[in-house]
Order: C-alpha cells, then structure tokens, then sequence
C-alpha cells in the first residue's frame, strides 16, 4: 500500500490504517527504536506508542514522507523512555555514547535554551549535512538519528571500524566549526 493510501486511511478514521503502517514501517520503527533502548519489550512499547500518537496526528498533520513522520515520532518517543529508563544511571549503551560524542560539539543548556535554539540548530545542521560528502553524511546520520553502532555502521557500508570513527570524530569537527561560524554558541 502507498503512503498516501495509508494517510487516507488515517483520516478516514479507519483502524486498519495502523495495521498498514505496521506492515510497511514496522520493521523500520522498531530499528529506531531497538537501536536507542537494547530492550525488546520497551522497544514493542515504543512502536505502539508511535502508532498511538500518528492516529492522535493525523488529521490533523498530513505528512509528506510517512516514513520520515513516523521516524521521528519513534525516535522521540524511545530517547524520552530511554532517559526515564536511565535518569538514576547511566546505561552504557549506544544511546549514551551517540548522546555524549555530540554533547562535546553541542555542549549543554537549559531545556528552555535548547527549545529557544532548537528550529535554528536543526536547520544549521542539515544545511551543514546537504554539503557534507555522501559517505560521511550517511555515517552521521546513521549514528546520530539511528544510533547505530559503530560496528553496525561499518558492517553496513562496507568500512572499516577505525574509517567510520575517524569520519565521526572529522564530522563532529566541521559541524562544530560550521556552527561556530553560523554564530551557536558552544
């Protein structure tokens, strides 16, 4: 079924867009998920969840790219249980070290500076990744929205594991400086 036979379904009210969704996307929004959170249960959690807050957005939101909607409401969804989930400590997994690699280039602030700053940083940002060369946007964006593995990321795009930390830690750098240069004050 195509995307926007699913979002007509949505705004039909019709329940069995949530099946098509899970059949088309399930897979992807449990990677997502999966990959931030290393718990099957919570990671199930998380799907339905998205499932949960696509049927309570759509109407009125009509996405472009479901696939992408459905991306970042999951996403959204599993790093906030994930931050429940480890307020008392921290977990050691993928999520913690994606999360502090890109604290050093983002540093910290207060939750209401990070809403303040956060429509301009993302667009510095994908301004930053649309002139980025393709292999190293793709290594980016694979640890940082997906929070894969460096291992994963080089298992994927055929690299070594020293290749894809060398082209993190170079990325981080030209996104710290071109961010700098866009005046975010790190």
């Amino acid at each position: 079924m195509e995307d926007f036979e699913i979002i007509e379904l949505y705004w039909d009210r019709d329940e069995t867009a949530i099946q098509q969704t899970d059949r088309k996307y399930g897979k992807y929004c449990r990677k997502i998920a999966y990959n931030i959170l290393y718990d099957q249960e919570d990671t199930e959690e998380c799907v339905n969840d998205t499932y949960l807050q696509t049927w309570k957005t759509i109407p009125p939101e009509r996405p472009e790219r479901l696939s992408t909607y459905l991306g970042k409401i999951c996403r959204n969804i599993s790093i906030n249980l994930y931050e429940k989930n480890t307020a008392a400590k921290r977990g050691g997994h993928e999520s913690d070290a994606c999360l502090e690699e890109l604290e050093n280039v983002l540093g910290t602030k207060s939750e209401a500076e990070e809403q303040a700053d956060l429509h301009f940083l993302t667009d510095t940002i994908n301004a930053f990744l649309a002139h980025c060369e393709k292999q190293a946007r793709i290594v980016f964006v694979q640890r940082y929205w997906y929070m894969m593995s460096v291992k994963e990321i080089a298992r994927e795009n055929k690299l070594s594991e020293s290749s894809v930390k060398m082209t993190l830690l170079r990325t981080r750098e030209k996104l710290r400086d071109h961010l700098q240069q866009e005046g975010y004050d790190i």
